[in-house]
């Protein structure tokens, strides 16, 4: 489990694709890392495989590869890092589980002030525009954000100038893809609303009214 800060940002120094597997190498700052534990890279969970001076290996699965935009990250590039969370930790942005749903692109980034406002595509995946809301909390590349606004085909987010300065996204332009992980809250409401309740009805604004939950 992740909370969205980002913690360091790190560099690829090596991708070698076997089959439908790799292996990643990222130079960091990050002290002290230890063999198997959990690492959250540009919002994808894997796990240090092997220490290298100044940085480590992960291994990425076909899953990874197939959902993330790991599998085109070129040599250099910057990648948002976040270790895991550990109990007393704060959580200072919305827990992260660092299981990536699907790449989005983005369409537009446009300057208010010191931050910016950032339109991005809606996933192709009709489950997964059901968990964008308003306010509601989302991942992209590894970074724990607010939506703002949402639309049939798009959403948007704010991105404050902290933000920008100590992660990638900065580096990011019209048109990039970025890995985009829905809150899992809005994961497990999604679910119960497709199943149904107990007595095989729906759940819908009806029975909310019903029971209390809208007036």
């Amino acid at each position: 489990m992740f909370t969205g800060l980002v913690q360091d940002v790190g560099r690829i120094s090596r991708l070698t694709i076997s089959g439908t597997e790799a292996e990643i190498g990222v130079t960091t700052a990050l002290p002290s890392l230890d063999v198997g534990e959990s690492i959250a890279i540009n919002g994808a969970c894997l796990s240090v495989t092997r220490l290298e001076s100044g940085g480590f290996t992960a291994f990425a699965s076909a899953e990874t590869l197939a959902v993330t935009g790991l599998r085109t990250a070129a040599r250099g590039t910057g990648v948002n890092l976040e270790r895991a969370l550990r109990v007393g930790d704060p959580v200072g942005g919305h827990f992260v589980a660092g299981h990536v749903d699907a790449t989005v692109s983005l369409q537009s980034r446009t300057r208010l002030g010191e931050a910016e406002r950032w339109r991005l595509a809606m996933p192709s995946d009709e489950s997964l525009k059901s968990q964008l809301a308003p306010k509601g909390s989302v991942a992209l590349d590894g970074v724990s954000l607010t939506i703002n606004e949402v639309s049939s085909d798009w959403f948007e987010v704010m991105i404050i100038p902290i933000t920008l300065e100590h992660t990638t996204l900065n580096d990011m332009h019209v048109g990039a893809m970025l890995n985009l992980e829905t809150d899992v809250l809005a994961k497990y409401v999604a679910g119960q609303l497709k199943r149904g309740t107990a007595d095989g009805g729906t759940v819908d604004m009806n029975l909310l009214r019903r029971t209390g939950f809208v007036r």
